[in-house]
């Protein structure tokens, strides 16, 4: 489960978040993050995130949906990532440990590499709530404004048109 901080900030701000993993242990991270709610199932919620080419336009390849899988994606040409499935909770949890990347726009072409891709699912009232957390994307991030931007698209708008309406939206870029 994902919760803001007390003192955390609001949608879409880099911030501090308090994960419980499949251990049970506790953990803050930081990242870019928003959650919202649909009237969808939990289960609906997941299997539209493990869709990921749905959501994610761009070149999606690979598996997203088993633990351990690894896809890539690409828009090219400012954008590489490797993704490996870290953790698969059905109903529940994704979570994707990003290994490899290219920024073709940033000083620092690799800035993805080694961090995180965070989506919580819980029931709420009327729906399933998801929260999403890019752990490692914070302001001093050279991609932060750029990257945060693409993810409000494809989280908040291209994700949450899958899961409301079955179709995804395209790239806006």
């Amino acid at each position: 489960m994902t919760t803001p901080s007390p003192a955390g900030p609001g949608p879409g701000v880099a911030g501090p978040v308090t994960t419980v993993g499949a251990t049970g242990a506790a953990r803050t991270e930081h990242g870019y993050t928003t959650s919202y709610t649909v009237g969808q199932s939990p289960a609906e919620v997941f299997d539209a995130v493990l869709n990921v080419g749905a959501w994610w336009t761009g070149q999606v390849e690979g598996r997203a949906d088993e633990l351990g899988a690894e896809f890539t994606y690409r828009h090219p040409p400012q954008h590489y990532s490797l993704q490996r499935v870290v953790e698969l909770e059905p109903g529940r949890r994704v979570v994707w440990q990003v290994t490899d990347s290219h920024l073709s726009f940033a000083a620092e072409p690799g800035e993805w590499t080694g961090t995180e891709i965070v989506f919580d699912i819980t029931p709420a009232a009327g729906g399933t709530e998801l929260h999403f957390t890019h752990v490692g994307l914070v302001p001093d991030v050279e991609c932060f404004g750029a990257c945060s931007t693409a993810w409000l698209h494809y989280v908040n708008a291209s994700l949450r048109s899958l899961i409301t309406t079955g179709a995804g939206l395209p790239d806006p870029w």
